[in-house]
């Protein structure tokens, strides 16, 4: 197969972000046994809040980042589909650790949970940068007309995930709660350094 436009990879791959986004939700429920004390039921919850929040911000803001790298492609190989379709694989597994953050945060096994949570966004993280590093390098993929400066500053916002979700899967051997913190930090910094860094890439 030759390079052809990305319309159809952007259609498939919104397609997955939302379906996974969506299934996130599914894990905060309250059963039945707990509807005489529901506020104490709903309040007992917040292992699924902290959970959902931190799995579905990650997934808007690498929906965003997705979205703002397509726009310097133009055009895509088999290669660089097969790498976009391990990504979406992953984005579609997050719902499974989140559930398993959710029913088992400050309980017993929670640090296997969270173990699987952290080493998700691991993997996650160590596609995105091969995805990216693939259609950028030596502009493989990259469209007429886009700066080298927007490239570079696209790069730069990449450096950091792998070795920061690194550390929430060390912070779990002391804190599995921290580590989920630590996650829910990386997910609120990475909006509105993403934009710094797309700010810093543009000409003066």
């Amino acid at each position: 197969m030759g390079e052809t436009g990305t319309t159809r990879l952007e259609t498939f791959s919104d397609g997955v972000f939302a379906i996974a986004a969506t299934l996130l939700v599914l894990e905060l429920s309250v059963s039945s046994a707990d509807a005489h004390d529901l506020g104490s039921a709903l309040l007992h919850l917040w292992p699924s809040y902290l959970a959902y929040a931190t799995s579905f911000i990650t997934i808007g803001i690498i929906w965003m980042n997705h979205h703002t790298c397509i726009e310097t492609v133009g055009r895509v190989d088999r290669t660089f589909l097969f790498i976009n379709l391990l990504l979406l694989m992953i984005v579609a597994f997050l719902p499974f650790p989140t559930k398993l953050v959710a029913e088992h945060l400050q309980k017993p096994g929670e640090q296997d949970a969270v173990f699987a949570y952290a080493a998700t966004f691991v993997v996650m993280a160590m596609i995105y940068n091969v995805w990216w590093r693939y259609a950028s390098t030596g502009r493989r993929l990259i469209a007429d007309g886009v700066p080298d400066s927007r490239l570079r500053a696209i790069t730069q916002a990449f450096n950091p995930g792998v070795p920061i979700y690194a550390l929430t899967f060390l912070v779990a051997v002391w804190s599995p709660l921290a580590s989920v913190f630590l996650t829910f930090a990386i997910a609120a910094f990475y909006l509105p350094s993403a934009a710094l860094f797309e700010r810093a890439g543009e000409p003066a």
